[in-house]
């Protein structure tokens, strides 16, 4: 990983890049949706503060677990002056994503558990698979792709 001498109090974008793990493209994302913010140079040049790196961290360990980016934004607009996310926010943060992600790996437990029984059957039906039709309460009762009145 590149070293940055203490003295230097703002990254490019590639320095950014290197040091965060992030490609140029997804940091020039991150800032069209609000996540990060830079200042340009007199030849029009991205300059990022250093504390840009820890949001860049927060942003990437929240994707990872499945927060939408929307939400990260949120959270990161809630803190105060756009000020850099500190462990007590992280904290205080994921345990308001906590709910969303327990079910999410509920949800994604019992696709697991349907797709061994999906495959063992062998058809991929669409009246029967769990995985393409799930809670189909009409599959039941009729077939086929739309109900008549």
């Amino acid at each position: 990983m590149p070293q940055i001498h203490e003295n230097v109090h703002e990254l490019t974008v590639g320095q950014l890049s290197a040091r965060s793990g992030a490609a140029v493209s997804a940091l020039h994302f991150y800032e069209t949706k609000g996540l990060i913010s830079s200042r340009r140079t007199a030849g029009n040049q991205r300059r990022y503060t250093r504390e840009t790196l820890r949001r860049v961290a927060f942003v990437r360990a929240a994707q990872r677990v499945g927060i939408p980016l929307a939400d990260i934004r949120d959270a990161l607009a809630r803190l105060p002056e756009e000020r850099t996310p500190t462990r007590e926010d992280w904290a205080r943060l994921s345990e308001a994503w906590r709910a969303e992600l327990d079910e999410r790996i509920s949800r994604l437990s019992r696709l697991r558990d349907h797709l061994s029984d999906c495959i063992g059957c062998g058809c991929l039906s669409l009246r029967n698979c769990a995985l393409s039709n799930p809670d189909d309460v009409f599959g039941q009762k009729l077939s086929g792709s739309r109900l008549s009145s």
